[in-house]
């Protein structure tokens, strides 16, 4: 169902407000440029620093502008089952073809806590469900057996993983449980060749915000077995994935999107604060390397 270079867009700002007319034309940027899905208010999209109204307009606002070209994963996840099953609604309202779910944040559940959300949420939602597991931020880790016993519960429903954890060996563990019908995707960039080479199907990025065509081609260059390819193309791409978390993310992502596209303010909310110089250096330095600026 879903697979390739998959950006987990930035949310631009511009005197605190969300700037709908720059986002409208980076989305449109983001598809001439060969991303084969697109994840707004994702953790790279700031979330958890926008109200619910300013959530889902945001969500809105990509499936308006999509308009049904490529798939809209929206970002969904909640640390209260209620609020994320009212989240699922939400986004299914504002046009998602699709959501992304973090397991209850702050909470640390059980694995059995964490299936029984996905349970109560997966009962609720008419959208595809795609997993989203990344323990360094939400401290709550599926294990494989709990990532296979949720997907084996709901075939059909929840239908993918981004893989954040950076445990390649995760990746045959879940293939060998569920080797059709869930697609597996990177959710670190660094790790994306090693990731497709032991079964996944693309990366859910943040460095496609900056590099969408790159991105692109590697993730086409692998599907197509040109594996030479995409090897240049990591090697290319590498010091740019590093730079992106020079400094707090998205900080250094917005500060690399603001060079490329200048109706795009580098603007963050607190607590985010924009990077450093040491990383904005190191983010030009791999721009300059990958040939983008």
């Amino acid at each position: 169902m879903f697979s390739g270079s998959i950006p987990a867009l930035i949310t631009p700002f511009r005197n605190g407000m969300f700037d709908e007319q720059a986002y409208r034309d980076f989305v449109e940027w983001q598809i001439a440029e060969g991303s084969s899905a697109l994840v707004p208010v994702g953790t790279t999209g700031e979330a958890a620093t926008l109200t619910k109204d300013e959530h889902f307009e945001v969500v809105r606002v990509c499936a308006d502008q999509v308009r049904g070209r490529v798939p809209v994963i929206a970002g969904t996840g909640s640390n209260d089952t209620q609020v994320a099953i009212g989240n699922v609604r939400a986004a299914r309202e504002a046009g998602a073809d699709a959501v992304l779910m973090v397991p209850p944040y702050y909470n640390r559940p059980s694995q059995d806590g964490i299936f029984r959300h996905f349970e109560a949420v997966a009962a609720q939602c008419e959208l595809p469900i795609v997993l989203y597991n990344v323990p360094g931020r939400t401290v709550t880790d599926m294990q494989p057996e709990t990532v296979i016993r949720i997907a084996q519960a709901f075939p059909g429903k929840v239908v993918a993983i981004k893989d954040a954890t950076g445990d390649l060996a995760r990746v045959s563990r879940h293939r060998a449980a569920l080797r059709s019908g869930f697609d597996m995707l990177s959710g670190n960039d660094d790790t994306a060749l090693a990731f497709n080479s032991l079964g996944g199907v693309g990366c859910i990025s943040v460095t496609a915000n900056v590099a969408p065509k790159l991105c692109a081609m590697f993730q086409r260059a692998w599907a197509e077995g040109d594996h030479v390819l995409a090897l240049a193309l990591h090697d290319r791409l590498f010091p740019l994935h590093n730079a992106m978390f020079a400094d707090a993310s998205p900080g250094p992502v917005k500060y690399a999107v603001s060079k490329l596209r200048p109706d795009i303010s580098p603007e963050l909310r607190l607590p985010m604060t924009e990077p450093n110089e040491m990383a904005k250096r190191a983010v030009d330095r791999a721009m300059a390397s990958a040939g983008i600026i």
